[in-house]
């Protein structure tokens, strides 16, 4: 698919910025592992950069190398706290927790966020790197006046399945809702709200986002149907499942997915991707300043750095998602280009839907939820 850049995005946001955001204090001189002359100039500036950053982000989603490097680099740690759904990032900031500088939550999270005021404005004077974005990425329904966020991986959530087992999947939703009794026992489901219901509501041809609590309904019954061959509800260990020869059939984002088929990423031959015919969840993820960051400036220097070509790139093949960063691409793999799982043609893309924020109806789909989890009998 033929992207176009962005070029004017930080000139344009500049212009309308009425001030550059609130910076860290100068943090006693200490800039870690590297003196601030040797400081590359992407660092930033040394007097106001603190000596750690709080990343909160979904597990495994970003290369510990480049974590290393940015603290070798720029003088500056990068410590990780990792959520496993979009609902326990809202929670934790909403409790007043973390201090976190960058968060990273997903689309209709930021819509979210943004409503309840809990997002900073970011200064994008010091994030250059940024007008390496793709036009798709930018200016979408979460944010758009590009105001809050940078784009950070998008991706899909379709489901993995184990060939070495189920020799010519099908791609449809069929194959989790009404699956072969042999595979019975051998599926996971994502442990989340509007993914899996999302699923559910795809299969029996609805929106992602509806709000009839009659079709709300329907697709609580179906789940609760399907349980029974359910090994597993696990957002964040369900690759190793199916690597494991657990599950046969996994619903997984991308990433996961890609990496669950790749030997030499630790994962097993066999394990292809899946996007169903029925269509599937289409989302992105975004780095985010929340409200209250501990060090703001140095927040932005560490977006700044995560968004060189080079670096992106190398994150974007360590996560096995899709970049938004065109420039990235020059330094990817072609044969990851060229995957369609990663990088969708319009064809496919017609078929994926977002996840919006319901408003209201979201503690229609709060009672859904409780309601399916009890009859299953889980409290996960």
């Amino acid at each position: 698919m033929k992207k176009l850049l962005y070029l004017l995005l930080v000139l344009s946001l500049t212009l309308a910025a009425c001030g550059a955001p609130t910076t860290d204090s100068a943090p006693s001189g200490d800039t870690g592992g590297a003196p601030a002359a040797d400081l590359p100039e992407y660092c930033g500036d040394p007097a106001q950069l603190a000596d750690q950053v709080l990343l909160y982000t979904w597990v495994e989603y970003i290369d510990p190398e480049l974590k290393d490097r940015f603290e070798q680099e720029c003088g500056v740690q990068v410590i990780e706290t990792n959520f496993d759904s979009n609902e326990t990032l809202l929670a934790t900031l909403q409790a007043g927790g973390g201090g976190y500088d960058v968060i990273v939550p997903s689309d209709y999270m930021v819509q979210i966020m943004v409503d309840e005021g809990m997002l900073m404005e970011l200064d994008f004077s010091l994030m250059p790197n940024t007008q390496n974005m793709v036009a798709e990425s930018v200016y979408q329904y979460f944010d758009p006046e590009q105001k809050y966020t940078v784009p950070y991986f998008f991706g899909t959530s379709g489901f993995a399945v184990d060939t070495n087992v189920i020799a010519e999947p099908v791609a449809s939703w069929a194959m989790m809702f009404e699956p072969d009794p042999e595979w019975c026992g051998k599926i996971s489901m994502l442990d989340d709200q509007r993914e899996t219901l999302g699923a559910a509501l795809m299969y029996l041809g609805y929106s992602i986002n509806s709000t009839d609590p009659a079709q709300l309904e329907e697709a609580k019954q179906l789940l609760i149907a399907q349980a029974e061959c359910v090994l597993a509800y696990d957002s964040q260990t369900n690759d190793d499942l199916i690597i494991s020869g657990e599950t046969v059939l996994g619903h997984m984002w991308t990433g996961d997915a890609l990496l669950a088929g790749w030997p030499d990423a630790g994962g097993r031959d066999g394990i292809v991707y899946v996007i169903p015919a029925e269509g599937c969840t289409i989302w992105q993820d975004n780095m985010a300043i929340p409200v209250g960051a501990s060090s703001p400036y140095t927040a932005h220097i560490f977006i700044n750095f995560l968004n060189q070509p080079e670096v992106a790139a190398q994150n974007a093949e360590w996560v096995g998602y899709g970049t938004p960063n065109e420039a990235a691409k020059e330094f990817i793999d072609p044969e990851i280009l060229a995957d369609e799982s990663v990088y969708p043609p319009d064809d496919v893309m017609a078929r994926l839907q977002w996840i919006e924020d319901v408003g209201d109806a979201l503690e229609l789909y709060d009672r859904i939820w409780t309601e399916f989890k009890a009859a299953i009998g889980s409290g996960n």
